[in-house]
């Protein structure tokens, strides 16, 4: 919410950005090549102008605050694991972690590029069965949507998971030698 609060101040607060931000909405729907020459100027001038600075450190800000949970839930379910249940639920838990996590990094990580490839295939024209779909067509639009989920599946989300995997296996080696 400081993200979106910080982005409207900027465009309240900073003139070029707001006269940018009205050229816009005159030119809805159309190219930037069909915009007017002195539209073109306004947005133009207003490249370099947002402060992109704060919208940086506020969002750095709520992602480590947001991980500190993630990171002590990893951190601390193998040490309970390991003390409570002893070396078998603790291998066990090792167990379930490594096969799961790397069976889902591996989905996500193949089901991103799919998606991806998808797009950029309908952007080039595909035939399913027997009519030639385009960008702009239905089908490239629902590419579209899968690749926004599948960005994030092949760039962050499925790439995470070795780190996750990683933390949780270096924790239980390190607590293993206190473990009876």
């Amino acid at each position: 919410m400081a993200m979106i609060e910080e982005v409207r101040r900027q465009f309240a607060d900073i003139p070029e950005l707001k006269a940018a931000l009205q050229a816009m909405r005159r030119n809805i729907g159309r190219d930037a090549d069909e915009w007017s020459s002195e539209d073109r100027a306004i947005f133009d001038a207003a490249g370099g102008k947002a402060e992109y600075g704060k919208c940086v450190a506020i969002s750095t800000r709520s992602a480590i605050r947001q991980m500190v949970k993630p990171g002590l839930l990893a951190v601390a379910v193998p040490v309970l694991m390991g003390f409570i249940g002893g070396g078998a639920m603790l291998g066990g838990l090792l167990v379930g972690v490594t096969v799961s996590g790397v069976l889902l990094a591996l989905f996500q990580s193949n089901a991103g590029g799919a998606w991806d490839n998808a797009k950029k295939s309908f952007e080039q024209g595909v035939e399913v069965q027997g009519q030639v779909h385009h960008k702009g067509s239905e089908a490239h639009k629902a590419a579209v949507v899968g690749d926004t989920v599948g960005d994030p599946f092949k760039d962050t989300s499925g790439p995470s998971l070795n780190i996750l995997l990683k933390l949780v296996s270096v924790v239980a080696i390190i607590i293993a030698v206190w473990i009876p």
